[in-house]
């Protein structure tokens, strides 16, 4: 869903905790919040990430980076024009493909790698804070069994430790195949959560909702709007208050997301493969913690 308040109360309703694709998407998007929260503008995660992959002196070309640190060639080419403009790495015209650059680190990006590693450090301590050891240590233990065999073999190994970079990673394939899956229903994954929420608790204002999933009041207006013009949601003012409104689900709402939650089900399910069922159970308890955690 994207979009979360940084520093917001991290409330999750029992319902959707009941929702492993909801849980998973609510500690990525505590990681997303804590980046925009902790670093400073000048450290780009991605940026960090291509600048250690960099550090074993092999020159990458764009698209081999991208791999390795598991983010898309857009991203990529964004990081590494802005590296090269920055004196961070080197980018030279791959004498193997002419259409394609290799990347090197430069003694400046070496340097710049060093200082932001204090910032990716309070980083991680920001998104664990709270867990004990054991718990850190069984989290990122799930986490790399289940995403693990998907990393390229070269993924630095502070990436593999990183429990943010997991979590990340075990989120981003899930959202795409449900989104895929739901297509169909003419929904998305975000849509999901807030019927759950609808049902759940009845009629709540934009604002309930929006404190409920730790995203900003503007974000859920967009949101609303999506599943008003699919005529699954209406607002309606309160007599008591003509300015406020509150949300109701429309008829054939329910159906609609009966025919989503098995969908959602599945394709978690077949995201955990990896994982025997109490260890599944012990992965979602743990991010349901770091989701609740402050």
């Amino acid at each position: 869903m994207g979009q979360q308040v940084a520093g917001a109360e991290q409330v999750l309703l029992p319902e959707l905790a009941d929702l492993p694709g909801h849980v998973i998407w609510r500690a990525h998007a505590k990681v997303a919040g804590a980046i925009e929260s902790v670093l400073p503008e000048n450290v780009d995660i991605h940026a960090y990430a291509a600048l250690v992959a960099l550090g074993d002196g092999v020159a990458r070309s764009q698209q081999d980076l991208a791999r390795t640190v598991s983010v898309s060639r857009t991203t990529i080419m964004r990081v590494a024009a802005d590296l090269a403009e920055r004196g961070l790495v080197q980018r030279v015209r791959n004498p193997g493909d002419r259409r394609s650059y290799l990347l090197t680190r430069t003694a400046h990006g070496a340097l710049a790698a060093r200082t932001w590693r204090r910032h990716v450090d309070d980083l991680e301590s920001a998104i664990i804070a709270g867990l004990t050891p054991r718990q850190r240590d069984d989290l990122h233990a799930l986490l790399l069994k289940v995403v693990g065999p998907e990393l390229a073999a070269d993924t630095p190994e502070a990436l593999r430790h990183s429990i943010g970079f997991l979590v990340t990673r075990l989120h981003m394939p899930m959202r795409s195949d449900f989104a895929a899956v739901l297509a169909p229903l003419g929904l998305e994954p975000p849509h999901v959560g807030l019927l759950t929420a609808l049902r759940a608790k009845g009629p709540m204002s934009q604002s309930e909702l929006a404190r409920v999933f730790a995203v900003s009041g503007a974000h859920m207006v967009g949101l609303v709007d999506e599943l008003e013009s699919r005529g699954l949601v209406e607002r309606r003012r309160l007599p008591a208050d003509r300015r406020a409104q509150v949300l109701h689900l429309r008829p054939g709402a329910e159906k609609r997301l009966e025919e989503a939650l098995p969908l959602a089900g599945a394709v978690v399910a077949g995201r955990l493969t990896a994982l025997s069922p109490a260890q599944a159970e012990r992965l979602l308890g743990l991010l349901r913690r770091l989701i609740t955690l402050p």
